[in-house]
């Protein structure tokens, strides 16, 4: 199966879905950009937004021929004592929404979010492993999820016991508040991966040039480590400044690191390759063909495999997803 492993649902609480839908900062600012990525307009969100943007994703899998995308629910973030952090983030998915969906929509995987320092966490874990759960989402930098706590250790155990897959946000965050920003290193997933969790680092550790820490080479060092670990390649094909030519240079030198690599888009966010292009690391006639692809997840999968990710980057995470057969 080709599965894209890292899309965003969003909801406005339409159709009492228990969505939230409060952009601030850089968000409010790209929320046309996000919209138009999905062929949407600014109207549709004082209608029933939820059934129009899932209605746009199922249209943008058939156009890119995927079988299948990872949809990921959207935690809010807690303190260590257990205390929910109020009024923090742009976006709430709960998991009853994508675990919904899930059931709806086949070409939909559920991919859950929960904070372990949350009172219930273990009893919400077994509720949506019972619910067909098949990953966990989080943002340990902006959700303050710090992975390497041995309090969450039987979390993680009873995780790795159950089968899932643990995606976790490393490198930049430009779009949400940043609470603790030494989170964003590959290294918050240490004790995950010791317990065997399967752990799929996002965007591969990368940083925005200038403006933040980039951890690849983390990434490169603990996949010779971890068998356990991968990576996912969202957000390596737009105008976030956050992948570098040396990069791809080195998965292309290092069949090893090739392997660990994940198909993902982080649509809504917009793919573009105006950067790489820029970088040399695509040629322009590349470019402005993939301008005349109106689909952003169509054009995401077209940049992915101009950039030289392979087409076994698409498929592998199929093998890797609880009750897969590979």
């Amino acid at each position: 199966m080709r599965i894209d492993g890292h899309v965003h649902v969003i909801g406005t609480g339409s159709g009492g879905s228990g969505c939230w839908y409060r952009p601030r900062g850089l968000t409010r600012i790209g929320e046309p950009v996000l919209l138009r990525a999905m062929g949407l307009r600014a109207a549709d969100l004082r209608g029933n937004f939820e059934e129009i943007y899932v209605e746009a994703l199922r249209r943008q899998i058939a156009a890119a021929g995927l079988d299948a995308v990872v949809i990921l629910a959207h935690e809010e973030p807690y303190r260590d004592d257990g205390a929910l952090i109020a009024d923090t983030g742009s976006f709430y998915v709960p998991n009853d929404y994508v675990l919904g969906l899930a059931r709806r929509h086949p070409e939909l995987i559920p991919a859950v979010s929960i904070h372990p320092a949350r009172r219930d966490a273990l009893a919400e874990l077994e509720r949506c492993i019972e619910g067909g759960a098949a990953v966990l989402k989080c943002l340990p930098n902006c959700q303050n999820m710090d992975w390497n706590e041995r309090r969450y250790r039987p979390f993680l155990e009873r995780m790795a016991e159950a089968g899932i897959l643990l995606l976790a946000h490393t490198g930049s965050e430009r779009t949400m508040p940043v609470l603790q920003p030494r989170f964003a290193s590959p290294r918050i997933l240490t004790q995950a991966l010791e317990v065997g969790v399967t752990c799929i680092a996002a965007h591969c550790g990368t940083g925005m040039m200038v403006l933040d820490p980039d951890y690849f080479d983390d990434f490169v060092a603990m996949t010779k480590i971890y068998p356990n670990l991968y990576g996912d390649n969202s957000a390596l094909a737009g105008l976030s400044l956050r992948f570098r030519p040396w990069q791809m240079a080195k998965i292309r030198e290092d069949p090893e690191l090739a392997a660990r690599l994940l198909y993902g888009s982080d649509l809504p966010v917009p793919p573009s390759g105006l950067v790489m292009a820029a970088l040399g690391m695509m040629g322009w006639r590349d470019y402005h063909q993939s301008r005349r692809e109106k689909d952003a997840l169509a054009r995401d999968v077209m940049l992915k495999r101009v950039l030289g990710f392979p087409p076994e980057t698409e498929t592998r995470l199929s093998g890797l997803l609880r009750g897969s057969s590979g």
